[in-house]
């Protein structure tokens, strides 16, 4: 594993301007970042550079004035808001003397203190890993050495070697343990696509307010703290809308601005919630002064993942901070596009819920399902959902009935064996 700060670990910020000046929000953010994984802040230094400097990003100037900045606080380590390569990190640690980690890092070390679930700890050290495995020819003088000594000779290979061929065995294990974890949980996803129940997952940026609205829609017990990054582990619960509609909310990661590619690819269990919504409930902090720019952000890294095309419905949470009333907007289709809420204070919930159960109406078609006479139990599940509004026989023994359901369901039916989705005749 890669350093990890301890709990209260005295730590330099370093914010990195490229071309323009340091954003104060930004800078703002990965001082919560910091705070987050442990760390006290005891001084924060800014720099501005054109372009990056090759050896040192930050310049070796800027490097020795961090340093002496570093020892007046007697700061542990030193943390640096960009991605730095492996070469400019080793350099940097040698002029400062004193551990540095950059932002991927950091945000990596976060999420090792708080995944909860098995699945979430191996996603972790996973993506862990592969950061590490691009760092190994840190300034370790034990890297350099070949193995000697009694019980000690091997056929000729260095300890860096052994390290990277260890490191290479163990990224293969979790690979397949996670395979393993991930068909499971991809069982589990079908069996609920089998039942013609939509589905929502609320994506947002980190701390808008997501963990906090999935309590107060599910019911559910859910860790809620004012930090980033506070729950990672997908949570799914079944809630009911106003009419007695059923819906599957999953709560998912928040994002973040330059989230590490390592952690977008690792963590498939919760962004495959987001994946395979019907529809996403997009959480922004609407007392967020950059909130635009955090829609932004949080879209893009829905493109990266396959979600970007899925219907979404806004909601603007934090209301109350900006003392403003409930509200819903709608484009000019009369389409809802957003909901204004506070779910801290339960303020407009009831008109989040009427906006959903609209949005999925919207969606719901009526069709004739063809399904095996061994589809007893999907059959009497589509009775307890209300969406069966007739039935027939078939000549094989089969059954056809009439439904009305969203489409999203319909093509998750349609893709189950033996089942076949048709238009109603006219």
């Amino acid at each position: 594993m890669f350093d990890r700060p301890r709990s209260g670990e005295r730590a330099v910020l370093v914010g990195v301007g490229l071309g323009a000046p340091v954003d104060p929000e930004d800078l703002s953010e990965f001082s919560q970042l910091a705070r987050s994984a442990g760390a006290t802040v005891v001084a924060t230094i800014t720099a501005r550079r054109d372009r990056p400097d090759p050896r040192h990003f930050i310049g070796s100037g800027k490097a020795e004035e961090i340093r002496d900045l570093a020892a007046a606080h007697e700061a542990d380590v030193v943390l640096v808001d960009r991605a730095l390569s492996p070469s400019q990190e080793r350099n940097l640690e040698e002029l400062i003397g004193r551990r540095v980690l950059d932002r991927n890092s950091l945000i990596l070390d976060i999420f090792a203190q708080r995944a909860r679930s098995h699945e979430g700890k191996l996603e972790v050290e996973l993506a862990q890993l592969q950061h590490l495995a691009t760092r190994l020819v840190r300034g370790w003088t034990h890297l350099e050495r070949q193995k000697g000594g009694i019980g000690l000779r091997g056929p000729g290979e260095t300890q860096l070697e052994t390290d990277r061929r260890l490191l290479a065995t163990r990224v293969r294990v979790l690979t397949k343990r996670l395979q393993k974890l991930r068909q499971q949980r991809e069982t589990g996803r079908q069996e609920r696509a089998s039942i013609p129940v939509p589905s929502l997952a609320l994506v947002g940026y980190t701390n808008a307010g997501k963990s906090t609205l999935f309590r107060a829609l599910s019911g559910s017990e859910t860790y809620i703290a004012d930090q980033l990054f506070a729950t990672l582990d997908p949570l799914v619960r079944r809630i009911r809308l106003p009419g007695g509609t059923p819906v599957v909310v999953a709560d998912t990661v928040g994002f973040i601005r330059e989230l590490p590619h390592e952690l977008v690819a690792a963590f498939q269990s919760t962004l495959t919630e987001a994946r395979e919504a019907t529809l996403l409930l997009h959480v922004v902090d609407a007392a967020d002064p950059r909130r635009d720019e955090r829609i932004e952000q949080v879209n893009a890294v829905l493109t990266e993942i396959g979600a970007g095309e899925l219907p979404q419905l806004q909601v603007f949470n934090k209301i109350d901070r900006l003392q403003l009333a409930p509200a819903i907007d709608r484009d000019a289709d009369g389409t809802v596009t957003r909901v204004w809420i506070s779910a801290a204070s339960d303020q407009g919930l009831d008109l989040l819920a009427a906006a959903v159960a609209e949005r999925l109406d919207q969606r719901v078609r009526r069709v004739q399902l063809r399904l095996p006479a061994s589809a007893g139990a999907l059959r009497a599940r589509l009775y307890a959902e209300g969406a069966v509004r007739a039935e027939g026989s078939l000549d094989d023994g089969g059954l056809q009935l009439t439904v009305e359901l969203p489409d999203a369901e319909l093509q998750r039916l349609q893709a189950l064996p033996d089942i076949t989705v048709a238009a109603c005749e006219a």
